[in-house]
């Protein structure tokens, strides 16, 4: 009988040579593959003795930590379905998830528990579990340690059962959660399986909530070895790829800029690097060609969607090409990309259209929303709400979004949604907001405000409400105070009048 619930996978990876490391933790200490097992059974023991089951809820609010990757083996080897709540978040928004998601248990970093105090005033919870001690919840370590130390064997699910729900941002008050099945799951560690191997180091320095988290959970998963960074220092990465042989690399295409232009990139050995794996946000050709002058052939582009999956791939050699770099690569194997027009027919080699993605990495649609999903999954495929073509010999060509969002570091602002939010500041009348990508391809969000008769606001002011009220990845770069908005035949704002007038000032 096949197995849907991958944890099986992952407990015979960690079980192979137990004494090798599986993580360094941002401290710089390290916790080896059997100490690792150990700990996600006794998790296990610890969520099952609080009522965690097939269909249970288990929310977590942490930092990078490996303990929070193993709470999360233990709550899918007991079949229950995770979160994260992503740091970037305000409060309310995190709030938000909490409930949605209806969470039975809630896992928190003991460094988090201020900010878990503020969420769990607007979305209580029954189970609260610290990692770490806290003053107000038990601690699941000093728990896991009191706990049986047998194995527990993987709960049998249904490959359409969740197995974690991802969140696309918040700006609208109500996260969108993406559904992922068991099976959807172990077709990416099928997937994954195929070029991981036990010499394979990760680093990963953006959050665990994130695409990078999810890949670096399959790596760590199938037996290769992770090195955790709490977040984002291009000094500290440079020095740990060096200092632990890194192999792969995992960055949006800003971080990536960020480290080759770093005073210092010269000084570290580099030389472990197989793959740099970029992408979540548009990239500069011209930026990837200088990093492929620098690294060398090790840049590997993958698009992708939380929605669609893995959808395709720019291999290192292809990255030797100037010509592809314009282009996303190809469609991974597994994956099928036709473009379509409006009416969903098919649309011929070179015309453009939107993307739509049949493929075993897809999500299995939206939580609690089946007319979203309704829309975006049809016929067996998902509808990206990206414009794009295939040439002739098979490389798909990203044009633009036909979604109105800005993508800042992977991460979706909804222009319309912030616009609500700017109006109800008090000196705020009007309010439009557009996306700029400036000379490395990095979206930037731009507010256009016009003040309230006898009121002013500067746009420092404007930054702070946003990120007291959204959380600060939404806080506009640019806040520009003008008269008045211009407006389209339609009477819209006109934003592409706005986006040329306005973006270098």
């Amino acid at each position: 009988m096949v197995s849907h619930n991958y944890t099986h996978r992952v407990l015979a990876a960690l079980g192979g040579r137990p004494e090798r490391v599986a993580c360094h933790r941002p401290d710089g200490t390290a916790i080896r593959r059997g100490e690792l097992l150990a700990l996600i059974h006794r998790f296990a023991h610890v969520l099952a003795a609080r009522g965690v089951r097939r269909g249970s809820s288990v929310t977590l609010l942490s930092e990078n930590r490996v303990e929070t990757m193993a709470a999360r083996y233990a709550a899918n080897l007991l079949g229950a379905r995770t979160a994260f709540l992503y740091n970037g978040l305000a409060a309310a928004a995190q709030a938000s998830v909490v409930a949605d998601v209806g969470t039975d248990v809630l896992v928190v970093d003991a460094a988090l528990a201020g900010r878990a105090a503020e969420v769990l005033e607007r979305a209580p919870v029954a189970t609260v579990l610290g990692l770490g001690p806290t003053r107000a919840w038990e601690d699941v370590l000093s728990l896991a340690d009191e706990a049986p130390g047998g194995p527990v064997t993987p709960t049998e699910v249904d490959a359409d059962d969740v197995c974690f729900i991802r969140y696309t941002g918040g700006t609208t008050g109500s996260p969108k959660g993406i559904e992922v099945a068991y099976g959807t799951q172990a077709s990416l560690f099928d997937l994954m399986s195929t070029v991981v191997d036990a010499d394979m180091v990760v680093l990963l320095c953006t959050t665990l909530a994130h695409a990078g988290g999810a890949f670096s959970e399959v790596v760590l998963g199938l037996g290769g070895r992770l090195v955790l960074h709490r977040g984002f220092d291009p000094a500290k990465v440079l020095a740990d790829v060096a200092a632990h042989r890194v192999t792969e690399l995992l960055l949006a295409p800003p971080l990536l800029y960020e480290i080759i232009d770093h005073p210092t990139f010269g000084d570290h050995d580099l030389s472990s690097l197989r793959a740099v794996n970029y992408g979540s946000c548009a990239a500069s050709p011209t930026r990837i060609a200088q990093a492929v002058e620098l690294l060398g052939p090790v840049l590997v582009q993958v698009y992708s969607q939380n929605e669609a999956g893995v959808i395709s791939e720019l291999s290192a050699r292809e990255h030797l090409e100037p010509e592809l770099l314009a282009t996303v690569g190809r469609p991974v194997p597994g994956a099928r990309v036709t473009i379509r027009d409006q009416d969903g027919d098919e649309l011929p080699t070179g015309r453009a259209g939107e993307i739509c993605v049949r493929s075993p990495t897809a999500a299995k649609g939206y939580w609690r929303n089946p007319e979203l999903t309704a829309r975006v999954w049809r016929d067996g495929e998902v509808r990206t709400g990206d414009v794009g073509y295939l040439d002739e010999r098979g490389y798909l060509h990203l044009c633009d979004r036909i979604k109105d969002m800005v993508i800042v570091l992977g991460w979706h602002v909804y222009p319309a949604a912030l616009e609500d939010l700017l109006v109800r500041h008090p000196a705020i009348a009007r309010a439009a907001v557009f996306g700029v990508a400036d000379a490395d391809a990095v979206e930037r969000v731009h507010a256009a405000v016009v003040t309230r008769p006898g009121h002013s606001v500067t746009p420092e002011q404007v930054r702070a409400f946003v990120t007291a009220e959204q959380g600060a990845i939404y806080a506009p770069h640019r806040v520009h105070l003008v008269r008045r908005l211009p407006l389209t035949d339609a009477g819209k704002p006109d934003k592409e009048l706005l986006r040329r007038s306005l973006a270098d000032r």
